[in-house]
Order: structure tokens, then C-alpha cells, then sequence
């Protein structure tokens, strides 16, 4: 179970060169860090190392998101999105993240790979509006259709503007 961490209002911004790295199991169990996320997150190794990835969920973040990426995932295709993280101080960081799945050298998926990057304040100020929306979504449906539901709002949300999740992702 994931030990609750009371969020700040205080924001982490990391240089855009920072290059943020992991590596989990098929669980979403932490198998490589690297220097970076430990910094930034403000994690020793150990404390990191075979633990949950949703250890730097934020609670700003709507459930639908990581179905989202979980259903990516498990069609066996890369996700990217946005991400706000809570370091182990409760401070917040955002991330355009890259996921996709690491595979054993006959081909079989073994666990998935991400690597996170800065994103712009542009992208950062749209997904967040649409992100309380979903986390409003969530609430009304409720703890058990929650995910579902926002994931819905989503796509439908996009369907409306006439694209992608893809799409409009990658051209924030």
C-alpha cells in the first residue's frame, strides 16, 4: 500500500535537459532509477527499488489517466502523456512521459520502460483543465466506475475535437 504523502503547493522544475528513467516489472514494480528521477522525486535508490510506481502518484491525477496507460500498455503499444508526480516531500513535478513496453530477446514483454522530460507550460496549462474534469467525472461516478468513466469523458471529449488521444497529445 502506498503511504500517503500530503501534497504541497511548491512546483519542482527540472532543467530540460534532465531526462527522467525507469524501468518496472509487468506490475509496475520499480526496477532501474536513474539519477535524475531519484533527485527530482527526492528518492534514495532503496527506497524506490521494487516499490509501486504510483509511489510518486499524485493525487491531482485522475484514475482514467493510468487506465488509459495501462490499456496502452497491455495492447503492447508506447504511451505517452502527461504526469504530475509527487516528490517524497510533497512537492510536485509534471512530466511528458514516454512508456513502452521492454522486451526479453525472444520478443516476450518482460516489464515497460519510460522516460520523462519537462513539457512545456503550454501543454502543461491544457491537460490540467482537462485532467479536474476527469477528477470531477471520477467523483460523480464513483470509487468502482471511475476510471471508466473519465477515460470515457476523455475520448469522448477528443472524438468532439475531432482527434486522437495521440494526436492531441503529441501536438501539445
Amino acid at each position: 500500500m502506498k503511504a500517503k504523502t500530503a501534497p504541497t503547493q511548491r512546483e519542482i522544475k527540472f532543467d530540460e535537459n534532465d531526462v527522467i528513467v525507469s524501468k518496472t516489472d509487468l506490475t509496475g514494480r520499480i526496477t532501474y532509477a536513474n539519477r535524475a528521477f531519484m533527485r527530482i522525486a527526492n528518492y534514495p535508490e532503496k527506497a524506490l527499488l521494487y516499490k509501486q510506481h504510483n509511489l510518486v502518484r499524485h493525487p491531482d491525477m485522475p484514475r482514467g489517466a493510468f487506465k488509459l496507460l495501462w490499456d496502452t500498455l497491455k495492447a503492447e503499444r508506447e504511451f505517452f502523456g502527461y504526469v504530475k508526480n509527487i516528490t517524497s516531500e510533497g512537492d510536485y513535478y509534471w512530466v511528458f512521459a514516454n512508456v513502452t513496453p521492454d522486451r526479453d530477446a525472444q520478443g516476450k514483454v518482460v516489464g515497460y520502460f519510460s522516460v520523462r522530460r519537462r513539457p512545456r507550460p503550454s501543454a502543461v496549462a491544457t491537460i490540467e483543465s482537462i485532467y479536474r474534469e476527469m477528477l470531477e467525472v471520477e467523483r460523480r461516478a464513483g470509487p468502482a466506475q471511475a476510471p471508466e468513466a473519465s477515460v470515457s469523458f476523455l475520448l469522448e471529449k477528443l472524438k468532439s475535437l475531432e482527434t486522437s488521444y495521440d494526436r492531441f497529445i503529441l501536438s501539445l
